[in-house]
């Protein structure tokens, strides 16, 4: 098989068996039982296949969890959902069953899905390209509106009756296609299911997509986030669809922007061009922005090009935001390509260009730290992170740099206390499982070290690995039963039963859907 061809043909393979994983699930006689009156599917049932649908996300190569953005896109979710609640469109039963928790993916193509149970992938490439927190914000009030409206499990009822791969292919086809640089992996999956259910789905679609639109912008706004960012996304998605009439842009491709939707969000909410200024370029969402980009797979060539930006006239004329942008990019990219001398360099000037900032401060900071630790020097990371802030990227890297020292247990146990806690209020926070395994494994405390990674491949629905690792705990227990803790060899046992009875039931749960 030629080289180039070789990505294509795993990605198309990979999109082909979840397909054909999802199509299974809705055409067993169990998801048949789950439609509550033949009109829209429980909430518990929805809950059950967006899990399984994670599950592989989450093993999917494209996923990424890193620390910096997932914070910075959370603070967006959880303000959404809270406005989402005040404003009655999340009933207290979807808030209790659905997960709420964002994917994602490490993927340049500009694209959001909402999935169902209360999930959503956002890929890195949307975060890249966004001016303001207020125009993603629109994009993830318009796909957490998807998942409240109950659109998904509309469609699940509306193709159970019509055609269950068809249905499967629309849930996943967006990550399909992102597969390849050219999108054709995933049509080729889509465009034989789509072809005989087309109109009706597509009719279907576009009232789905207007409901969206109104209620998400309801709820961006009440979230407190500027509806100018609105204004501007929608300018953006017009202008991209003006450009890519051939489909080929992802989001526009799973969410048409038809020029009914354009004129209903204008009259509706008076989002006229020129009406509403964008809302202005901010330092730390312009290194957020420039994060992204970088961590999109960029290749060597778009590194440089970024690297030497910053030594540009461009660089000289843009305002501080834009400078700050263009220095995070270029740091990062150092760091990428291993140059930390360059990169120590630019994370310099960063720090003194964004002193002013105290949240762009904070990204530089984290950044430097970054980069110390890429660089092998744990002890130059330190001065960077402070140990008394309880924030997800904080927690990481001082998580690193007792792991890169190999700090003793009572050494490391502030960074073990605080994690221990994160994790007692974020119990599916599979990264931070893992790293507090790590440091419990640099301080040969193996139990607790074997009982985090259990819990890390459980908090990804895992169930095979997490029971794996919990009998290995077990059985160091009984090798060692002097030396074990009780109160945490009693977590353990207890824990290992939840275990095997989740992956019983997950077990179950295939083999049904393979009838």
């Amino acid at each position: 098989m030629p080289l180039h061809l070789l990505p294509i043909r795993l990605a198309l393979r990979r999109a082909l068996v979840a397909l054909l994983v999802l199509a299974q699930l809705l055409m067993s006689p169990l998801a048949h039982a789950q439609f509550g009156g033949g009109d829209e599917m429980t909430a518990a049932a929805e809950r059950q296949l967006g899990d399984s649908i994670a599950r592989e996300l989450y093993r999917d190569n494209s996923y990424i969890d890193d620390p910096v953005l997932q914070e910075y896109v959370d603070v967006i979710w959880q303000r959404l959902l809270d406005a989402a609640r005040k404003r009655g469109e999340l009933t207290p039963e979807l808030d209790e069953r659905f997960a709420w928790q964002i994917a994602l993916m490490r993927d340049r193509e500009i694209n959001a899905f909402a999935l169902p149970g209360g999930y959503m992938g956002i890929n890195l490439g949307l975060i890249g390209v966004v001016g303001s927190r207020d125009e993603l914000a629109t994009v993830m009030g318009h796909e957490l509106s998807h998942i409240t409206q109950r659109h998904i499990s509309r469609m699940l009822a509306r193709q159970s009756r019509q055609a269950p791969l068809m249905l499967a292919a629309m849930i996943l086809g967006a990550i399909a296609a992102a597969k390849s640089n050219s999108g054709d992996a995933g049509q080729a999956v889509i465009a034989g299911t789509q072809a005989f259910a087309m109109n009706s789905q597509l009719s279907f679609s576009r009232d789905m997509e207007r409901e969206a639109d109104r209620v998400g912008f309801g709820v961006m706004t009440q979230a407190g986030y500027a509806p100018q960012g609105a204004a501007s996304m929608f300018e953006k998605l017009q202008y991209a669809s003006r450009l890519s009439d051939n489909g080929s842009y992802p989001y526009l491709r799973s969410h048409p922007l038809t020029s009914e939707r354009i004129a209903d969000m204008q009259t509706r909410f008076q989002l006229s061009h020129g009406q509403l200024a964008p809302p202005p370029l901010v330092m730390d969402h312009a290194m957020i922005s420039a994060r992204a980009r970088v961590l999109a797979r960029a290749g060597v060539d778009q590194l440089r090009l970024w690297i030497d930006g910053v030594g540009s006239g461009e660089f000289t004329r843009a305002a501080p935001a834009e400078q700050a942008g263009m220095l995070y990019a270029a740091a990062l990219s150092e760091t990428q390509l291993r140059d930390f001398g360059q990169a120590r360099a630019l994370a310099a000037r960063l720090v003194t260009l964004t002193s002013a900032d105290a949240s762009a401060a904070r990204l530089a900071r984290l950044l430097s730290a970054e980069i110390e630790l890429a660089a092998g020097a744990p002890m130059r990371a330190q001065p960077f992170v402070d140990p008394a802030a309880k924030g997800r990227p904080e927690l990481f890297l001082r998580a690193q740099i007792a792991t890169s020292l190999r700090q003793s247990t009572q050494q490391s146990l502030p960074v073990t206390q605080a994690l221990r806690d994160w994790v007692a209020t974020h119990p599916r926070d599979a990264g931070a499982w893992r790293m507090l395994g790590s440091v419990y494994g640099a301080g040969n405390d193996t139990l607790r070290a074997i009982r985090a990674e259990a819990e890390a491949f459980a908090a990804v629905y895992d169930y095979p690995a997490a029971r794996d690792r919990f009998k290995a705990a077990q059985d160091l227990m009984r090798q060692q039963p002097g030396n074990v803790d009780y109160y945490e060899g009693s977590i353990i046992d207890s824990r290992a039963r939840e275990i095997e009875a989740l992956w019983r039931q997950q077990a179950r749960d295939d083999r049904e859907q393979q009838r």
